[in-house]
């Protein structure tokens, strides 16, 4: 199970790499086309406006696998321990189901998206474009599903 959670682990880090250094060289490509050649890529402000899109979803993928997310955990400071836990995968718990609901939702939006076949942006799908919302949502998901249930059984 490790060497198989490693690997995805890797994907996903090379994905939010490969996604963050396109997202960058397509922009200073484009500065570079306008100030000094007075042209551009038609289609780069939508690829780009995808590519946050992208780096923003794995980036949060990322921060949930290693429980670097934004959390507010102020009640937890003052109870004890065994309530501590309780409302640490309480808290995990809502979050999942919050993640699972945008990702279950964000499905509906693409099988919209894909039933009117609207391009983004180069002949690309705006559905493809998009695919990253449920996928990203239902990771978080399972993460915090995981991390709250292995931190209440710690």
């Amino acid at each position: 199970m490790q060497p198989v959670l490693r690997f995805l682990h890797r994907t996903e880090d090379g994905f939010l790499i490969g996604a963050l250094v396109s997202m960058l060289l397509m922009a200073l490509v484009q500065i570079l086309l306008r100030n000094f050649f007075d042209s551009g890529l038609l289609w780069a402000e939508s690829a780009l406006r995808i590519l946050v899109l992208w780096v923003a979803m794995l980036g949060a993928m990322v921060a949930t696998r290693e429980s670097n997310h934004i959390a507010i955990d102020l009640v937890t400071r003052f109870l004890p321990e065994q309530l501590k836990k309780f409302a640490i995968l309480l808290s995990y718990l809502f979050s999942a189901v919050v993640c699972g609901l945008v990702a279950y939702h964000s499905i509906e939006l693409i099988q919209y998206e894909y039933e009117d076949q609207t391009i983004a942006f180069a002949n690309v799908p705006t559905w493809v474009c998009q695919s990253i919302i449920p996928i990203g949502f239902g990771v978080m998901a399972s993460r915090f599903t995981f991390h709250g249930v292995v931190g209440a059984f710690k």
